[in-house]
């Protein structure tokens, strides 16, 4: 039987012990992924650091509620995610969000060959220049991996306008990124 500890689970037992050595090593450890995580929600660095801070906060307040079951950043991710969410509910009124009717929801072959041609830096551009509602859920939905049901649970909108942001999101999504293509491609073709 071993009877070793991960550094995690050492980290997890100082910061529930209140260790200050312990929160700042999580910290350290986490910030740099969780920051990204903001940002993504935020679309604003400032703000972004804002949530990251209070998402600290909540993380070791909440330390002895995360059983060890799962993944540490899983469940860590989840609460940045509610809290940006927090955030944005201030920010932004997401029950207004309203249905996207008739959208497109196929990618069509040349589009899909455009996108392998993108930097990861290109697409997550194009994602964040979404509009703030279907950014929103294309976030959620297809990074995080919520279904639309606990979408429009969190968001407190309807399930089928979750559903229908989505497929607007991938639309402008193929839009842009078929703009950038042509782009790129007329830069690299004529310098």
């Amino acid at each position: 039987m071993d009877f070793h500890l991960s550094e995690e689970q050492v980290l997890v037992a100082g910061c529930k012990k209140n260790e200050s050595w312990a929160r700042k090593k999580l910290y350290e450890h986490y910030a740099p992924a969780m920051l990204g995580v903001c940002v993504r929600y935020t679309n604003d660095y400032e703000k972004a650091k804002d949530v990251l801070h209070e998402g600290f906060i909540k993380i070791f307040v909440k330390i002895n509620t995360y059983s060890g079951e799962g993944s540490l950043s899983g469940w860590m991710r989840r609460i940045f995610v509610t809290t940006a969410l927090e955030f944005l509910r201030a920010d932004f009124p997401l029950r207004y969000m309203d249905d996207v009717i008739d959208s497109k929801d196929k990618i069509e072959t040349n589009e899909v060959s455009a996108v392998e041609k993108l930097s990861a830096e290109d697409i997550l551009k194009c994602i964040s220049e979404l509009p703030k509602g279907c950014g929103l859920v294309f976030n959620m939905y297809a990074i995080e991996g919520y279904s639309h049901a606990e979408i429009a649970r969190m968001l407190n909108i309807k399930e089928g306008t979750s559903r229908s942001q989505f497929a607007h999101a991938k639309q402008l999504l193929q839009q842009k990124i078929q703009e950038l293509h042509i782009h790129t491609n007329a830069k690299n073709k004529y310098g």
